[in-house]
């Protein structure tokens, strides 16, 4: 039967439930015992029966070519033929010849009798559907259904000749008629609960609707119910088409299926990865260019500062600088004014008495627009954490899965030439990975061993953590250097702004060669280290890159907040926060270029190199953990710089579109796949996690840090002339309060809510309640599914015992029996 068909059956039914299966063969006995109550399926051995038995094998003669034995099990059901020296290869239980008795048994257990007897299975559900059919109206619960929902053949035989082939289309005829009778969603049910194959479920289902036709076209049906039914046809047709547009919307769905056809689940999961990012900057740049960019863009305010400033090398493409620093892409180009529909109010005036016509007020709706999209990516990172831990953290074992894939895994709707194509790919290389888990065995060492390994281990780390160190000393001290040549260049005047603005690409340069370099070395220590399993390699290099990443970005906040926004002065800045926006649209920049450069040189001319010069047909793997890296590293500085340029997610956006068809197409061209075939489950759970913990829970309180603790610039931006950003609600509030006296709890709630950190810390206690309890439900789901496969295990170990007792006690009887004969023989001749 065809996998989809039996998953649907597990959905849908609400009559094949295991509490069902508990009513039909609690124990082994009672099947014994059942067994014995159909007097012409199952003959008991009497002693005469014994006693002929034992005449039958004293007196044929006995030769050494061909002696067959006809094992028959039942009347017309199944007979065995099996040679005397030639071993039978049988079920792996039956180790030798089993008796009759015991054949008896085994032929009648329900796991034995599907699909063996097309008869009694419509029999079975004949009787089914008019049950269901009579009990339909009081809505019956599972145990008014019949005992079992796998049928025994006991009491039908095979269709030798015409009486019974007669008999089966009766029952089939009376199956049809009953399923005809029955809703359209029992019938459903019904047919899929049926343990048939998909052919007959299909030839079935075709006689019901013919006949239905038929009897529609015989009887006289009114318009009003013709055109009801032709509406609702209609729409289930465009329901279903709909579904199936959508689903073809899918991002780069036909690219995942490749690189997953090709590489296997553990590429797939980087550029899945990537496709996620790049919702969440879609997110960010809808809301903050709705709400933000575009009423400033249509207010067109009349700034005092200077933008005749131009770059003559066009380097302010890189730097941000120049024509940039006065435009929508920066904090300090939006105003602090309440824009109305006819003309604006300044922020030194009462914005009550402006308050004719449409109000859009700028500092508040900053202030609001950033909180409310790190509160929403907040809520949906928990939520895409929590769904994926349950998921990915779910008990399954390889050799199920492995069984699932091999049987039932198979689209049969699929028969274009190009997915067939796609999804034997796809379906091949999970075969592989799951094959290659099901095999992967512990190797056995010594003592020494282990200990050399230690040792190695512990080195590797060392050097590891030592190359961080000195990473993240490296660039702590050389920006503190350019801070230094920065304050003085600004209290000299110099003339060559070509290397103003080339020194300002310093800091970016040195942090994106760190980040391109060090992680191959990373590479190099875990090839001494020798790990047997692919993903405990790439989990390594994973939290290697990840610490350095989180170690150079801690450097580079402190160098921003506590340097930059703690004196803009001695620096010269008239807009400490557009200069801070700069930088990250630098190093954002500077972090896709060195991409670039490692995707070309590092692959493309490795490739080349290889083949040409060292004769090799190998080709570089794709670096699963270092590219996953690079893409948090994006996503964090973009989170870090949406406050201080609210278009910095547009740049983010375009630059994950080009790393996408850049990657694929170097992937496809330069890269193969692993050498050892892996199943990475839980690679997207954990790339989740370190998103949202290091990633975006650093940003936020960065940026949390800003608005409640740094001052504004007093010359630009929407907060100038406030303490903080925050003050921007608290005044709002205020005013509200001031005009409407019946608005005054407002300035309490904000006090408390806005104001107050500990409802900050409660929110992020109650985000991390819910993941550890989910985390808990799942562990503790996990656990009872591993204790239900044990009970399963253990039953099918007592089946095999009572079997294995069954026939020791027929064969010592069958012992005693000849020698019973041979003394009656004895007596009689005697005699």
């Amino acid at each position: 039967m065809d996998g989809g068909v039996t998953s649907d059956a597990d959905r849908v039914s609400d009559f094949e439930i295991p509490e069902d299966e508990d009513w039909v063969h609690d124990s082994f006995s009672q099947l014994i015992q059942e067994q014995c109550h159909y007097p012409y399926d199952v003959i008991e051995m009497t002693p005469l029966d014994l006693e002929e038995e034992g005449r039958g094998q004293i007196t044929p003669p006995v030769t050494s070519d061909s002696s067959l034995t006809d094992l028959c099990i039942s009347d017309d059901v199944e007979c065995l033929e099996a040679d005397r020296d030639v071993p039978q290869q049988t079920d792996p239980l039956i180790e030798e010849r089993w008796s009759s008795d015991t054949l008896r048994v085994l032929s009648s257990m329900p796991s034995r009798t599907i699909g063996r007897s097309r008869g009694a299975i419509i029999s079975q559900y004949c009787n089914r559907t008019m049950q269901l059919r009579r009990r339909r109206q009081s809505r019956p619960s599972i145990q008014h259904f019949p005992r079992s929902a796998r049928p025994s053949i006991c009491g039908y035989g095979v269709e030798t000749d015409a009486t019974d082939f007669e008999e089966e289309e009766n029952k089939r005829e009376r199956l049809v008629n009953n399923l005809q009778n029955l809703s359209a969603g029992d019938r459903v049910r019904m047919l899929r609960a049926m343990p048939l194959s998909l052919s007959e479920k299909k030839e079935l289902r075709m006689l019901v609707l013919n006949k239905a036709e038929h009897s529609l076209s015989q009887n006289l049906i009114p318009c009003c119910s013709q055109l009801k039914y032709y509406i609702i046809i209609a729409l289930r047709h465009g329901w279903y088409g709909w579904l199936s547009f959508l689903s073809s919307l899918q991002l780069w769905q036909t690219a995942l299926k490749r690189v997953s056809g090709r590489f296997g689940t553990g590429v797939l999961s980087y550029f899945v990865f990537l496709r996620t990012l790049l919702f969440f900057n879609i997110f960010l740049f809808l809301v903050t260019g709705l709400l933000l960019v575009v009423p400033q863009a249509i207010s067109h305010p009349h700034h005092d500062q200077d933008i005749s400033a131009r770059s003559s090398w066009g380097l302010e493409v890189l730097t941000g600088a120049g024509y940039f620093s006065h435009s929508l892409l920066y904090y300090g180009y939006y105003n602090n004014q309440t824009l109305q529909t006819g003309h604006s109010c300044p922020a030194s005036r009462n914005r009550m008495s402006c308050s004719s016509g449409l109000s859009y007020n700028m500092p508040l709706v900053y202030f609001f627009t950033i909180f409310t999209a790190f509160f929403i990516t907040c809520i949906i990172l928990v939520y895409s954490m929590s769904k994926s831990f349950g998921q990915s953290f779910r008990i399954d074992k390889s050799k199920g899965l492995l069984a699932i894939k091999v049987f039932s895994s198979w689209d049969f709707k699929v028969i274009k030439k190009s997915s067939v194509k796609l999804q034997r790919a796809n379906f091949g290389t999970q075969l592989k990975e799951l094959v290659a888990e099901v095999n992967r065995q512990e190797q056995k060492i010594s003592v020494l061993q282990r200990l050399f390994r230690l040792f190695i281990h512990m080195l590797a780390w060392i050097l590891c953590l030592g190359s961080t160190l000195a990473c993240v000393l490296a660039v702590y001290y050389f920006s503190e250097h350019k801070h230094g040549d920065l304050r003085s260049r600004s209290h000299t005047a110099s003339s060559d702004s070509l290397l103003e603005e080339v020194s300002l690409l310093a800091v970016p340069v040195v942090v994106s060669s760190i980040n391109l370099l060090l992680p191959g070395f990373f590479n190099v220590v875990s090839w001494m280290e020798k790990y047997d399993s692919p993903s405990v390699l790439n989990y390594i290099s994973i939290s290697r890159n990840l610490l350095l990443k989180v170690s150079v970005l801690g450097v580079l906040c402190y160098h921003w907040l506590g340097r930059v926004a703690s004196d803009p002065q001695s620096l010269g800045l008239e807009c400490w926060e557009s200069f801070v926006g700069q930088e990250l649209y630098r190093f954002l920049l500077m972090d896709f270029i060195f991409i670039l450069l490692d995707t070309f040189f590092g692959e493309f001319l490795w490739r080349v190199f290889s083949q040409r010069a060292l004769k090799r047909k190998r080709k570089p793997v794709f670096d699963i953990a270092r590219n996953v890296l690079e893409l948090i590293y994006g996503q964090t500085l973009a989170w870090l710089g949406v406050l201080f340029s609210p278009l910095l997610p547009a740049v983010q956006i375009i630059k994950l579109l080009f790393l996408f068809y850049m990657k694929k197409v170097s992937l496809m061209m330069n890269c193969q796949a692993s050498g050892k075939p892996w199943r990475a489950c839980q690679m997207t759970t954990i790339f989740i996690t370190l998103l949202c913990f290091p990633g975006f829970l650093g940003a936020t309180v960065c940026v949390t840090y800003t608005m409640w603790s740094m001052t504004p610039s007093a010359g630009c931006g929407p907060f100038r002339g406030l303490k903080n950003m925050f003050e921007a609600g608290k005044r709002w509030v205020h005013d509200l309060a001031a005009v409407n006296p019946d608005l005054h709890w407002l300035a309490s709630a904000h006090s408390y809510l806005v104001e107050n950190p500990l409802f900050l810390f409660l929110c992020a206690g109650i985000f991390l309640i819910v993941i550890y309890f989910h985390s808990q439900v799942v562990d503790g789901q996990r656990k009872i599914i591993e204790l239900l496969q044990e009970q399963i295990e253990n039953e099918g170990e007592d089946k095999k015992f009572l079997i294995t007792r069954l026939q020791d006690i027929h064969e010592r009887k069958r012992r005693v029996t000849p020698r019973r004969v041979k003394g009656g023989i004895e007596d009689s001749s005697y005699s």
